[in-house]
């Protein structure tokens, strides 16, 4: 049975909860919030017999326990996860791995001497269509990737710390889609980025939140970003709308359904004899972040990194705050 300490009782926490008691092999030890309230609430709304702190310090000084799960705001995490790794736990995370490069080096310096894991919640990489991108990447079915790109345009109108957040949507939203093209190329990394990041007018966010960015990676794709986080209508998917070129055709993905793809049949005349093809879901598995949830805990059972290791994770947050440092700088920015 896993003894877990869940830091962070808002909103973003009620799934990993969720999938905690579902598994049948965990127990939620104690919670913990700055705003107490917040963790008894939890308390009762998951029928818990388990004590509430106010912080990570008191949890740890009188609770053992195997994992934590850290569902705090980005501000929080470096502390909240080195706590947790010299405590001796696995620690569970959501994104992003930290708020700053620096304290994201510093997350994977502790866990390497505490030789324990820490894996982030990278979900949209187990979407079954993420998955299906990638299989079309791997089997090499369209030649090389000459150029991906993604566009995220949601008005999404949380309230709260989004709200006040500086890079509120590369830091807390675009992480999500710089991972999944991350994901899709493979073993491809990322090696520079120019970013503009700006506000729509009307914009109701104190920092940016719309931004375009171009990222190149080292197999020589280019990945291209628009987004914004105060586009009101014409909404994409969560999941971004996704066109990929390849040297034999091209791929689009509304980011929910199956990828098309369109090949050449014939290259002859000015525009080459193009065949359509409707490709279909071929994954067993629970998908987003239950998907992911899954992998976490199969990993711990096996003593495995798993993908979204902070060793591997650290490439994604190079994307995230190059893509700042670029916009701050109006310069291109090297990755590494």
């Amino acid at each position: 049975m896993y003894r877990i300490i869940e830091v962070g009782c808002g909103g973003m926490g009620n799934p990993w909860v969720q999938n905690a008691i579902a598994r049948g092999d965990c127990e939620i030890v104690a919670l913990v919030d700055i705003v107490i309230e917040h963790a008894l609430e939890y308390k009762e709304k998951y029928k818990l017999n388990c004590p509430v702190f106010d912080h990570i310090d008191k949890a740890l000084a009188v609770v053992k326990a195997d994992i934590l799960f850290d569902t705090t705001t980005p501000d929080a995490h470096h502390e909240i996860r080195t706590k947790g790794l010299k405590a001796g736990m696995v620690v569970l995370g959501e994104k992003p791995l930290a708020a700053s490069m620096d304290e994201g080096y510093d997350i994977l310096k502790v866990a390497d001497e505490m030789k324990i894991n820490h894996a982030v919640m990278q979900n949209r990489r187990y979407l079954n269509s993420m998955k299906k991108m990638k299989d079309i990447v791997s089997n090499k079915e369209l030649g090389d990737v000459g150029l991906l790109t993604a566009q995220f345009f949601i008005g999404a109108h949380f309230g709260g710390f989004r709200d006040l957040m500086d890079n509120v949507l590369i830091l807390d939203m675009a992480v999500h889609t710089f991972d999944q093209a991350r994901f899709v190329l493979g073993d491809s990394d990322p090696v520079s980025v120019y970013c503009h990041e700006f506000n729509l007018p009307g914009s109701w966010y104190k920092g940016n939140a719309s931004a375009i960015c171009v990222f190149e990676f080292s197999k020589g794709e280019v990945f291209v970003y628009s987004g914004s986080w105060s586009a009101e209508g014409m909404s994409t998917s969560w999941n971004a709308d996704w066109r990929m070129v390849c040297e034999k055709g091209s791929v689009t993905c509304d980011g929910d359904s199956p990828p098309i793809i369109e090949k050449v049949k014939v290259q002859d005349g000015f525009f080459s004899q193009l065949e359509k093809e409707n490709t279909a879901f071929n994954y067993d598995g629970r998908a987003g972040h239950e998907g992911c949830f899954d992998e976490m805990f199969d990993c711990i059972a096996k003593g495995e990194k798993c993908q979204t290791d902070c060793t591997d994770n650290i490439k994604t947050m190079s994307m995230v705050f190059g893509a700042i440092v670029s916009a701050k700088t109006g310069k291109k920015v090297m990755l590494g």
